[in-house]
């Protein structure tokens, strides 16, 4: 009773204070987590409606700040090697992002969730083993926040936070309004990628539709090509295409079409098998992804061409089975993100379709070439059987009735008509003879191969190998006479650099506009004589200057015949830039 009695004496104001402040303090509690969940249904509702991955990705972490008042954001999407491919930062400017260099890859502290993929809580970063600082121009931070993302059951990317606004450290509340924004950031995601894999599975199939489409209603071949790399660049936003061809015995390859940023230096390449990433990829069969082209170790030969370039994926055109017409390759500038295997897929598909539409259209082409030859074939019986029988019999009579001619003029008349007869029968002779040629033996075989061939049969000589460029339409806008003349050229200045020169390094470039055919050979040898610059780059004086002489006017002499030009002069800083040029006939 005396206990009770005690507490009857303590003030009736004093109790009702300290369970007014009591109740005071839980409505804020439960004003705060109301707070909080509304924010969290409001944030899910904001990441939910967005479609868009990219536009998905930047509310998420937008959202997070706000929600657990941080004052630094970012979302990493992890990508191959367990390395960050994409790194979106809120609370920093464009100055502070550019100031602080190159984004994180996925080390230290960030690579830690990566490794281990549960919710991380710091009140000092620093203090973690796997903390090593910060680069220059990086702002202080000191408490942290990390929560993965999964997608489907895959983590897909990390939430990371630091810096509370409101002082302290980030608590158990902020930890689990972030795992549950992770949870409704994954739904998001997912959605996000789904319509971004049908948008992008119809662009293909609209494009394949295209490229076959053209092919099948006779579209010149180049335009096809340039089409189906446009439309692939485009597709995967990627800033560099390449289609390569396979040429020669080698296994060597031609960069045939290159569109984009650096285009110029991988347009008309031949690049070896090995040594290569076209290469590597028409050996494998599978698609090929490469995190940055410039540290790929399955490149190690061709000049440097990659500069400002990072990702790339490259598919063959074509199976083993019904025959490999080539190797689409895109890439993306250095800082892009990188090409996934859900990139890659669609891309293989979309270069099997085209390679089986050219594949057709090539039949196609055959067919149409065999009709032709057989009407040609046709033409030249009905010439020879018809035609040249009658004018024959024609010919004879006119002969046979000379004797009963007696006016010598008349005779004169008659036997001009007689030879006449004998011209117009040499003529359609000749034409039967153009209409049954085909096209076989080593002219059969298309100018890059035949350039190929020359260059390699000149290394024994040359006693080195020389680099080779080929650009333009080379086995379709050039003629079978001009080629003829262009390969001779080849390799008579090939020859003369051999017995002439000593030479180190020889270049030729074999180049074809819209309007004409360029050969340029250059070595670094001892160069020409004076006097061998003057009329076409002929020398005077001794047997070996009569030898090159010949050899030079022969070279011009072909390019005369073509309608072109020939020069030769010194190279810079030393040796001899021979240059051959002839226009093309328009179609």
């Amino acid at each position: 009773m005396t206990g009770i009695g005690k507490a009857d004496d303590i003030p009736t104001d004093l109790k009702l204070d300290d369970l007014l402040e009591e109740l005071q303090g839980r409505l804020e509690l439960a004003r705060d987590a109301r707070d909080r969940v509304h924010g969290l249904l409001e944030a899910v509702l904001a990441v939910g409606r967005e479609l868009e991955l990219d536009q998905v990705l930047r509310h998420i972490v937008e959202a997070a700040v706000v929600l657990v008042d941080a004052r630094y954001g970012a979302l990493g999407v992890i990508g191959q090697h367990a390395r960050l491919s994409q790194f979106i930062t809120v609370g920093l400017d464009d100055e502070r992002v550019a100031a602080i260099g190159p984004l994180p890859q996925g080390h230290g502290l960030l690579g830690e969730l990566i490794r281990h993929p549960t919710p991380l809580r710091l009140p000092e970063l620093a203090a973690h083993p796997a903390s090593y600082g910060f680069p220059p121009h990086h702002p202080p931070m000191h408490s942290f926040l990390g929560v993965p993302i999964r997608v489907r059951g895959e983590v897909f990317g990390n939430i990371y936070l630091t810096e509370k606004r409101a002082g302290g450290q980030f608590g158990g509340q902020d930890e689990s309004v972030l795992s549950a924004l992770a949870v409704a950031a994954g739904v998001a995601i997912d959605n996000a990628r789904l319509y971004r894999a049908s948008r992008t599975r119809e662009r293909w199939l609209t494009a394949s539709a295209e490229v076959t489409n053209g092919l099948l209603s006779g579209v010149p071949h180049a335009d096809v090509l340039r089409l189906l790399a446009d439309r692939a660049r485009e597709i995967a936003e990627a800033d560099l295409a390449v289609i390569a061809l396979p040429v020669g015995e080698a296994g060597e390859l031609v960069v045939e079409l290159a569109l984009g940023e650096t285009a110029e230096a991988h347009r008309g390449l031949v690049l070896p098998g090995e040594g290569s990433f076209v290469g590597a990829a028409l050996r494998s069969g599978q698609p090929l992804i490469s995190a940055d082209v410039n540290e790929d170790a399955r490149i190690s030969a061709g000049p440097l061409r990659w500069e400002g370039i990072g990702p790339a994926v490259a598919v063959r055109m074509g199976t083993d089975e019904g025959g490999v017409r080539g190797v689409l390759m895109l890439a993306r500038a250095m800082g892009c993100p990188e090409f996934t295997p859900q990139d890659a897929g669609p891309l293989l598909g979309f270069a099997g379709q085209a390679a089986l539409a050219l594949e057709l259209a090539e039949r196609r082409r055959d067919t149409e070439q065999i009709l032709l030859l057989e009407d040609r074939d046709r033409i030249a019986r009905d010439l020879h059987d018809l035609a040249i029988q009658r004018l024959f019999a024609t010919g004879m009579t006119l002969q046979s009735a000379e004797r009963f001619i007696d006016h010598p003029e008349a005779v004169e008349r008659v036997q001009r008509a007689v030879d006449d007869l004998d011209a117009t029968v040499k003529i359609i002779r000749s034409t039967i003879f153009g209409l049954r040629v085909r096209d076989g033996g080593p002219s059969g075989h298309g100018l890059r191969t035949r350039v190929v061939d020359t260059v390699e049969q000149a290394v024994a000589g040359l006693g080195c190998t020389p680099g080779l460029r080929m650009e333009g339409l080379l086995d379709t806008e050039v003629s079978g006479e001009v080629a003829e003349h262009l390969l001779a050229v080849l390799a008579e200045a090939l020859s003369n650099v051999a017995r002439h020169a000593r030479a180190h390094a020889v270049e030729v470039i074999v180049s074809a506009s819209r309007t004409d055919l360029t050969l340029t050979v250059t070595d670094d040898g001892a160069g020409m004589p004076a006097a061998g610059m003057s009329d076409g780059g002929m020398s005077d004086g001794g047997t070996s200057d009569r030898v090159t002489r010949s050899g030079l006017a022969n070279l011009a002499e072909r390019a005369e015949r073509c309608g072109g030009t020939f020069a030769v002069a010194p190279a810079v800083p030393r040796g001899t830039r021979l240059l051959w040029q002839v226009p093309l006939k328009q179609n």
